[in-house]
């Protein structure tokens, strides 16, 4: 994998941003938070009584290298060209959807080294809004078939361990009936498979412990979400359609679909190393969808998506979990597979990397 591109080892280069207007303006992001803080404790020391001589002077000094920061980050950050847009507000535009539906597998949390190795995937299908419809007809008739039924939601992993109604009552025929029926539903539906498995505590070790991409998130969620969206965003440019991107998440409650909100503003508003802020704004709406897991609904293919690749991930990518065969003939893939154009990212991968290219070329790849 060349060095310009994500991996886990190696000098970070910048040839993203060349000017390094985005790195300005995330430390003077910091910086700010940073000055609030100091202004929150100067109170509190003024209010103790103690002496708050120090706490201003490191104060005026987050104020200097704040205002630094800013100026260096004056200025347009040129966007790369593959992603340019056609207007400054692309709903006018008014062009057809492409849905992408989101599920998780894993959790996004920090997790004590105690636990052993700790993984997070997030997969994403994209898929038209007639194909939508069709794969709910296909689910909801499997769900006829074999549960009399079609308000329940199949879910991961409680169908590969047969738990609950997969079981069956044990019969064996009828659960290798259900799982054919299942792998019919993935290959019979349209749609392009995206996903970023994260290995939680080689990330911690390598990035967030030593700073060395300072352009990266400090948390797996955000890591994930801008990882699959600078894939997600190279589809959708390079499509001879031009399409907008719908972000549909299973909802999780309140607080956490709140929290997916926000990162995924973030990402809207800063943009990545890789791709600007315009260019996802200028492809993806500015806000996100959420469903109850109720009935069909393409996010469980998402669901099966995110848990084959937490347990790909999990195996430092050698294992063929139960559809990953399925999936791998979906998956976005543009060229030789690099920077972005492939749909599927494991991070970090320094040491696994062999493996990880084998996948990419067996998916189509250019060698």
């Amino acid at each position: 994998m060349p060095n310009d591109e994500r991996g886990g080892s190696g000098q970070h280069t910048s040839s993203g941003d060349p000017n390094g207007r985005r790195l300005s303006a995330r430390r003077a992001n910091h910086l700010a938070e940073a000055g609030m803080l100091a202004q929150a404790l100067r109170v509190l020391l003024s209010r103790a009584g103690l002496d708050i001589a120090a706490c201003e002077a490191l104060s005026q000094e987050i104020a200097s290298q704040e205002q630094a920061e800013l100026l260096r980050a004056h200025g347009r950050i040129a966007s790369r060209k593959r992603f340019k847009g056609q207007s400054s507000q692309p709903i006018l535009e008014n062009r057809p959807v492409l849905n992408l539906f989101l599920d998780e597998s894993g959790k996004s949390f920090p997790e004590p080294a105690l636990t052993g190795a700790s993984y997070f995937a997030l997969g994403g299908i994209a898929i038209s809004d007639l194909e939508v419809k069709m794969y709910c007809e296909r689910a909801d008739a499997i769900k006829a078939e074999f549960f009399g039924r079609t308000d329940i939601t199949f879910h991961e992993p409680s169908m590969r361990n047969r738990d609950g109604i997969y079981y069956f009552s044990g019969d064996a025929i009828r659960q290798q009936a259900f799982d054919a029926a299942i792998e019919r539903l993935i290959h019979e539906t349209d749609f392009l498979a995206f996903g970023v498995g994260v290995r939680k505590h080689a990330f911690e070790d390598e990035f967030v412990k030593s700073g060395i991409d300072p352009y990266l998130p400090t948390d797996t969620y955000a890591v994930a979400i801008t990882m699959l969206l600078e894939r997600f965003v190279d589809c959708l440019a390079m499509s001879p359609v031009r399409q907008m991107g719908r972000l549909t998440f299973e909802s999780q409650g309140p607080l956490e679909d709140a929290h997916h909100q926000l990162e995924y503003a973030r990402v809207l508003l800063e943009g990545s190393q890789w791709v600007p802020d315009s260019a996802f704004r200028q492809w993806l709406e500015t806000g996100l969808r959420f469903t109850p897991k109720h009935g069909s609904d393409p996010t469980e293919l998402s669901d099966m998506l995110s848990r084959d690749l937490f347990e790909w991930t999990r195996s430092s990518c050698t294992s063929t979990p139960k559809y990953w065969k399925l999936f791998g003939g979906k998956m976005y893939c543009r060229g030789d597979g690099r920077m972005g154009k492939f749909g599927i990212k494991v991070f970090p991968d320094a040491d696994i990397r062999q493996n990880v290219e084998q996948h990419r070329i067996l998916c189509g790849a250019e060698s």
